[in-house]
């Protein structure tokens, strides 16, 4: 099937000279031979990266800082995490004979289809950054979600990285007897609570049912903890974070300082992943280091648009990723105007309900002037802001492109957040506004 890989490889050039991307390569490969990625040769490094929120910046982390220690790596850098972007991402950097090129892999993976593909793609190292609910009739309970991945990785050899702060991820090493366990754990910080009222998966000891004790929270259910009655969640971190300063945007490791590439704690939290490969691996964390001082933003994380004023896109997807986004964006000084994109496609899951479990009051403070719903569910979006008292602030405007041109009109700092199917779209009228 050799014949198969010549024609994948001739379409992604085509499409290429086309400035075209995508991974249509990769859905004729799979239509051709459902058996392709399996066939391929990996490099001695595989990391795959998975979880609910976080994959695509944290496995673009760990690639650049494996690139800045010297080694070679392919990623698939746009987060094209189903079975039809990772085919595309192994056709195009591989000889004819099925080697993949470089020394290592660097590859998201969409939590849902991880135990399709778990033992073809034959991981060295599996990170796991957090579960949350998330597209629940996509995605089904996340119970199902989680015993699943504790299926393939139960006999899975290699290393596995895991958020100790998580009920949810740290669960896995019960199961996993056979892997090398690594976790990492972010200390107290002037942002962590007694308390939360967030939305909180992880209540409950897997083990025993035991309500879990929280020394404190950083967000959602994710903090330190413990259950009283069997040890669960005590754990001995291989790397653990202190010293937090969102002032100067440092955090500390192993009595190293380290910067920041968002003032935020989630953004901690994926540093910390990837300094734990760094120490697996055995490479220089300043390589780490040097990527979290120059790493930007793009494909819709904090990503910046050069309007009339800066503007500031990000994805969201489910509560706890609107909560933190929109903690980020209140945090930043001055007024500024906010667009909501709420579409209910496929890729987005069509329960929009997630909406009523997200924080909106947040936004109801002066320095926010207007908020423009647009989208497929624009009006459901205006409904659940109606019912934090910001009827008087609320624009509907369902036509994407006349949200960001009106946007760019008031000449004030912007915030565009967009569920999965409208951000690419987005970012693209977003780029054709800035060039007005």
């Amino acid at each position: 099937m050799t014949d198969c890989l010549k024609l994948v490889q001739f379409t992604h050039r085509m499409l290429a000279k086309l400035g075209r991307g995508g991974s249509l390569p990769g859905e004729i490969a799979l239509r051709l031979d459902p058996h392709f990625i399996e066939k391929f040769k990996m490099p001695e490094i595989v990391v795959l990266v998975t979880g609910t929120n976080g994959k695509t910046t944290t496995s673009n982390l760990i690639a650049e800082s494996l690139r800045a220690a010297g080694l070679e790596v392919i990623n698939n850098r746009r987060g094209d995490n189903l079975n039809v972007g990772i085919a595309t991402l192994l056709a195009t950097n591989s000889d004819e004979k099925y080697q993949v090129h470089g020394q290592a892999a660097v590859i998201e993976v969409d939590e849902l289809t991880l135990y399709r593909q778990f033992r073809n793609l034959h991981p060295t190292h599996l990170v796991v950054t957090n579960f949350f609910r998330d597209q629940l009739d996509r995605a089904g309970e996340m119970e199902t979600t989680i015993r699943k991945i504790q299926e393939i990785t139960s006999d899975f050899t290699g290393d596995l990285i895991l958020n100790g702060d998580d009920p949810n991820t740290l669960r896995i090493a019960d199961t996993a007897k056979k892997a090398k366990i690594h976790t990492f754990s972010v200390g107290r910080n002037q942002m962590s609570k007694e308390h939360t009222n967030e939305a909180s998966e992880g209540k409950f000891c897997p083990r025993c049912g035991t309500p879990l004790e929280y020394e404190y929270y950083q967000y959602s259910h994710i903090g330190r903890f413990r259950c009283p009655k069997d040890g669960f969640g005590e754990i001995d971190p291989e790397i653990e974070v202190s010293n937090i300063n969102y002032d100067t945007e440092s955090f500390t490791v192993d009595g190293v300082d380290y910067h920041s590439f968002i003032n935020t704690i989630y953004a901690v939290y994926n540093c910390a992943s990837v300094l734990t490969v760094m120490k697996v691996l055995s490479l220089d964390p300043k390589a780490a280091d040097h990527v979290f001082r120059t790493f930007v933003m793009n494909e819709g994380r904090n990503e910046v648009f050069s309007l009339s004023k800066p503007c500031v896109i990000n994805l969201i997807k489910n509560p706890t990723g609107a909560n933190e986004v929109m903690k980020y964006i209140i945090a930043q000084p001055g007024e500024k105007n906010i667009c909501i994109l709420l579409n209910d496609n496929d890729q987005d899951g069509h329960d929009v309900s997630w909406i009523w479990d997200a924080h909106f009051e947040r936004l109801n403070v002066p320095e926010v002037k207007h908020i423009v719903c647009s989208g497929l569910r624009a009006y459901d979006m205006a409904l659940r802001l109606k019912y934090e008292g910001l009827e008087d602030r609320i624009l509907v405007k369902e036509d994407a492109k006349e949200a960001i041109h009106w946007l760019n009109e008031q000449k004030m700092n912007s915030f565009v957040i967009s569920t999965y199917t409208a951000l690419h779209p987005t970012r693209a009228i977003l780029k054709k506004e800035a060039s007005r």
